[in-house]
């Protein structure tokens, strides 16, 4: 495919719901996909309103396309912090939501007019290691009580992709990976590692059912197949989006930029998937706990200052991404989905 013939300049539409959190393309199809908080949009990619999918009144984050099975995956949250409480009251509060976290899988295929109930197209997966670690409670050798294990506020940043170590195997298993979102907290130390978790994709589906909001199910997997951690600094609310583009063999990770003096706090970094996890001993957490940690690629912590990504990053192939530039209008909130090229390991818009 010539990328560079693909459409510059792709318009979602305004939406009177949260801002854009994620977009995903399927290119064989010609359709583009973007998350705005409470719903999923479906459009042509000359952006063309193809139909919608409303009535959440929980966080859907990021969406990544797995063109393997036809399917958009993305993470959604149900939590009675500022975020969730702000999203109830969007929606006209009245609503009693409890503390859960999901993988949202939608079949978009059968997406095909507005306002589509969610019981029709999406099944849901319970996470419930991130349930826990929300939930958690962790106490100091001081005797401070946190909230939260490792600051987790819940996910966002959602890619599928093969497992670190294993980039370089075209045959390799997909996995699906989930990033948690993470506090933004200069007086913790525990904070300042992405946490990532890798699920298997068949695993998911099995256990996904429909998610009635009045009456929540536990049905996911027991556990993660792995737990992995990246050494950043505290950056507000996690990764925002996640994304494996094979063209760099890189796992891109958008955030919003961190606050603690003592990290650069770039707006995005990049995890090196060619490079195995290492088993470390985590900076800053108390008790003493060993985690896998990932590599960053040559950037390390400078990361990369490239100011977009954090409402949605798209790998396309051969160095070319759709990437998200939301914005409001007087109809609501809106993306212009722009095409990008890595040119010299800068992001390069192309007019």
């Amino acid at each position: 495919m010539d990328f560079s013939r693909l459409p510059k300049d792709v318009y979602s539409g305004a939406y009177r719901a949260g801002h854009c959190q994620g977009i995903a393309a399927d290119l064989e199809k010609g359709f583009m996909y973007y998350s705005f908080t409470t719903m999923l949009v479906k459009t042509d990619l000359a952006g063309r309103f193809i139909g919608s999918v409303t009535g959440l009144c929980g966080h859907l984050g990021c969406i990544t396309f797995h063109k393997e099975d036809g399917r958009v995956y993305g993470s959604l949250e149900y939590k009675n912090d500022a975020i969730g409480r702000g999203i109830v009251n969007m929606l006209g509060g009245g609503i009693e939501i409890p503390d859960r976290f999901y993988m949202a899988i939608f079949d978009v295929d059968k997406i095909d007019r507005a306002d589509m109930p969610s019981a029709e197209v999406m099944r849901c997966a319970f996470l419930k290691e991130v349930t826990d670690d929300y939930l958690a409670e962790v106490t100091l050798e001081d005797g401070t009580v946190l909230k939260h294990r490792h600051g987790c506020s819940g996910i966002d940043g959602t890619a599928t992709g093969p497992d670190f170590g294993a980039a370089d195997d075209p045959g390799a298993k997909k996995w699906l990976f989930v990033s948690y979102g993470v506090y933004s907290d200069v007086t913790r130390a525990d904070n300042d590692y992405q946490v990532i978790l890798k699920y298997d994709l068949g695993e998911l589906n099995e256990t996904a059912r429909p998610l009635l909001q009045e009456d929540m199910h536990g049905s996911g997997p027991a556990a993660p197949a792995s737990k992995y951690f990246v050494y950043t600094g505290n950056t507000e609310y996690g990764v925002q989006n996640l994304e494996y583009d094979p063209f760099t063999k890189k796992y891109w990770m958008c955030v919003y930029r961190g606050k603690k003096p003592a990290f650069p706090n770039p707006p995005m970094f990049a995890a090196d998937a060619r490079i195995s996890p290492k088993k470390e001993v985590l900076r800053g957490v108390y008790p003493e706990t060993e985690g896998e940690v990932l590599t960053l690629d040559e950037h390390g912590r400078d990361g990369i200052d490239f100011p977009r990504g954090d409402t949605g990053i798209a790998a396309l192939g051969d160095g070319y991404y759709y990437v998200s530039h939301h914005g409001r209008n007087e109809d609501g909130q809106y993306t212009h989905v722009r095409l990008y090229r890595l040119d010299g390991g800068n992001f390069t818009l192309q007019e």
